[in-house]
């Protein structure tokens, strides 16, 4: 199976935590956490549509100025989502900016911002940024957002993102047909994924067809599924609850932030070392752990920090992030 998502860690494993997801075939992309984004270029930036935020630490939403500035005069729509007090942050943020020249643009940026708790509020750039009701619910099309709410010095949440399905397109079955790959095979495969029934007209180049008659090109396999977790306290309740939100990931972003061997000031500050981190992708079944957050006073040892991660999960590969 070609995958569906193409994550890559911003800042490395020792940086802002930002994670940058991009999807097959899709323009949009999404990004969890907003620490350092100068990394990114503005196109990288431009494709952002999602953002999921664990929590409201500097380190963590640092970014908000830069994705706001590259998308300021523009005609676009960026959801957020994250724990309580996201609304008053991303306000506190916006309102920070004198907006009295909003009436020369003809485009309207807005900021549509859910918490967890149900909470939400829109920021249009038209109406310089003033909080509006707003009532539309959550939704990635092709795609699910599950979360967690941890437990770090407050709220942090983690985060599962998946495909329900996963529709794969069969080539040779297409040069067989004397069809040519192109734009309408994401509708296809968008039809297979909402349960269309045969009837279902689709575009082919040069005409249309039932879907019932196509259904031949394409299989259907399990989705991807990728989670993310950082800034949590190593304890029973966190362990269980993030086992079971990543149970099953074929990609688990997980904080390290600690060596094994500084348990106690991994406690005192509410992180996981990499023991911890190991055990719980163990524990969740994941295929490929990806650590990641480790203390800047790590630098240098990024190789002893994998080795204590994988000694707890045998199944990171030696060469996990590289490149």
């Amino acid at each position: 199976m070609r995958p569906t998502l193409h994550p890559r860690l911003v800042n490395g494993r020792f940086g802002d935590p930002a994670l940058f997801v991009e999807a097959l075939h899709r323009r949009e992309a999404i990004l969890f956490d907003l620490g350092d984004l100068s990394p990114l270029s503005a196109r990288d930036l431009l494709r952002v549509e999602t953002v999921c935020i664990s929590h409201m630490h500097i380190d963590h939403f640092i970014g908000f100025d830069a994705l706001l500035r590259v998308n300021v005069g523009r005609e676009k729509r960026i959801g957020m989502i994250g724990p309580e007090g996201l609304i008053e942050a991303v306000g506190h943020k916006l309102h920070g900016y004198t907006w009295d020249l909003t009436h020369k643009y003809a485009e309207d940026l807005c900021f549509d911002v859910r918490e967890t708790s149900g909470a939400a509020a829109r920021f249009r750039f038209k109406a310089s940024f003033v909080a509006e009701p707003f009532h539309e619910p959550f939704a990635l099309p092709g795609l699910t957002l599950d979360w967690a709410v941890l437990e770090h010095h407050g709220p942090s949440i983690g985060y599962a993102l998946a495909e329900p399905m996963h529709v794969n397109v069969w080539r040779n079955r297409l040069e067989e047909r004397g069809l040519a790959p192109g734009q309408w095979l994401q509708a296809l495969k968008a039809a297979v994924r909402d349960g269309a029934g045969d009837e279902t007209p689709i575009a082919l180049p040069g005409g249309e067809a039932p879907l019932g008659s196509l259904r031949d090109l394409v299989s259907v396999e399990p989705g991807q599924k990728l989670a993310y977790v950082t800034d949590v306290a190593d304890t029973s309740a966190n362990r269980a609850a993030i086992a079971s939100l990543a149970s099953g990931a074929d990609l688990f972003f997980l904080e390290s932030r600690f060596a094994a061997a500084d348990g106690a000031l991994a406690r005192e500050r509410a992180h996981l070392t990499t023991r911890a981190a190991g055990e719980i992708g163990c524990a969740a079944g994941v295929r490929r752990l990806e650590p990641f957050h480790f203390s800047p006073r790590y630098e240098g040892a990024e190789e002893r920090m994998l080795a204590e991660v994988r000694e707890a999960f045998q199944h990171l590969p030696s060469a996990a992030g590289r490149g």
